[in-house]
């Protein structure tokens, strides 16, 4: 049996994680419709041995009318949709993954599943979706809505699209297509399998016009952290995405999550959970201490209050306090509070931070784990968390590309290797076979041998 190794994921916008790491002088936020620039990106976590590249994805961007700071949110506001950049990035890769978003909310199954069947054939096998329930207002009125759906039914909505999906990846038989120029039998008819599917929400009637992607189905991806989250995370992901501060925290997840499994009838190695970490690392911990000061001097104020207020849900205005003093002994949490609101909260109470302290923490990451450090100390820190039930494995969010990128794989990626934490070459062609899971056998495949076998 081989050694368990930790997994990464490189989740790399064009205009970097910070806040304010667009802002940086090695920073090319004008590049970030650029194919070139992805290219080069992609091939830097490539030669890092990344598992996936990830981008997150929302179908809004700012709206004049109700955005504070307008002109201050630009590394957020833009992005090139990923299953279309992914298309091009894996003509001029081999080995690395692509983790695309797409929401079950304002999406419909049948598109969907074809364009990430494309995605895994064109790239021979390393396509994964990460699947978004898509909450908000501002995203619902894009589609003609005056309200985003409620929560309970955008998860219901979302249990049945993965099924349609799956459902629609099986329309083929993995040897349906017999391309006989001799018989003149292009497919054999015996082996199509129509979903004829419907739901409470949704309804499919043909097969995909696709054949059966490489790995059976793409991967499949989720990063809620609600009761109803990790639920559909247990039934359906292979890799979920988690925001976590703490060891303890992310432990308490970690075995939650996966006591959730077998019920579902899989098993632990099922799903890699890979919580969110932005790592600023030097060859000496000053060197990286500065470089996350840097970084920090380039926050706008009028962004960094703006954005703990809406993190936080704050109801006062702060910018009327002064920035160097702690948050207000009045300024508690708000009624019904989020858990975003209390994480902030918490940090700001512990640490004694002062309110421009509080808002450098939350643009570093928006609420994920923060590492600052040497390259033995960034490993520590990692290797903690991996060797005793937190995590198997981790998103890294480059605080500034293509800088934060390089300086991960250069300083990072050796002494993860120098411990045997990490490969030192890729094992597999698809993602599948380098993330360790299991390739999906045709449910309509599978139902005829039960039958067989009872």
């Amino acid at each position: 049996m081989s050694k368990r190794q930790i997994r990464l994921g490189a989740f790399v916008p064009g205009t970097s994680q910070h806040v304010a790491g667009w802002r940086h002088p090695q920073a090319r936020p004008q590049d970030s419709h650029n194919l070139n620039y992805f290219i080069e990106l992609a091939k830097t976590a490539e030669r890092g041995l990344f598992d996936a590249y990830f981008l997150a994805d929302v179908p809004v961007t700012v709206d004049p009318e109700t955005t504070p700071n307008l002109g201050l949110t630009g590394g957020f506001s833009a992005g090139l949709e990923p299953v279309s950049l992914f298309s091009a990035l894996a003509a001029v890769t081999k080995h690395i993954g692509f983790i695309a978003t797409a929401s079950t909310t304002y999406e419909e199954p049948y598109n969907l599943a074809r364009k990430f069947a494309s995605l895994d054939h064109l790239s021979e096998g390393r396509a994964a979706w990460n699947v978004v329930t898509t909450a908000g207002i501002p995203v619902a009125k894009n589609f003609g809505l005056s309200d985003a759906p409620h929560p309970k039914e955008r998860y219901e909505r979302a249990d049945e699209f993965i099924q349609v999906a799956q459902k629609l990846w099986d329309t083929w038989e993995d040897d349906a297509f017999e391309y006989n120029k001799e018989t003149g039998q292009f497919f054999d008819g015996k082996k199509i399998h129509p979903p004829r599917f419907k739901g409470k929400h949704l309804a499919v009637h043909g097969g995909l016009n696709v054949a059966r992607p490489p790995q059976g189905y793409p991967v499949i991806v989720q990063a809620g952290q609600s009761e109803d989250g990790r639920e559909l995370a247990a039934k359906f992901a292979e890799v979920i995405f988690t925001a976590q501060q703490k060891l303890e925290d992310a432990q308490a997840f970690y075995r939650d999550v996966k006591g959730r499994l077998a019920k579902y009838g899989r098993h632990a190695d099922d799903l890699k959970i890979m919580p969110g970490v932005s790592i600023f690392v030097g060859k000496t911990e000053e060197e990286a201490r500065a470089k996350y000061d840097e970084l920090n001097s380039y926050i706008h104020p009028s962004l960094g209050l703006s954005l703990i207020q809406q993190l936080g849900g704050f109801t006062e205005d702060l910018s009327k306090f002064d920035l160097d003093q702690p948050l207000p002994e009045h300024i508690g949490q708000i009624e019904n509070g989020a858990s975003r609101n209390q994480l902030i909260l918490e940090i700001a109470r512990k640490n004694n931070f002062t309110i421009r302290e509080l808002y450098q923490w939350v643009a570093s990451a928006r609420g994920h784990w923060t590492i600052i450090g040497t390259p033995e100390q960034v490993v520590d820190e990692l290797q903690a968390w991996f060797e005793n039930e937190a995590a198997d494995g981790f998103n890294i969010l480059p605080p500034t590309t293509p800088a934060s990128l390089d300086d991960f794989v250069d300083l990072v990626v050796p002494e993860l290797q120098r411990r045997g934490l990490f490969r030192t070459e890729y094992e597999g062609k698809t993602l599948r076979e380098n993330l360790g899971l299991k390739r999906p056998e045709n449910q309509y495949v599978l139902a005829v041998q039960q039958v067989k076998a009872s």
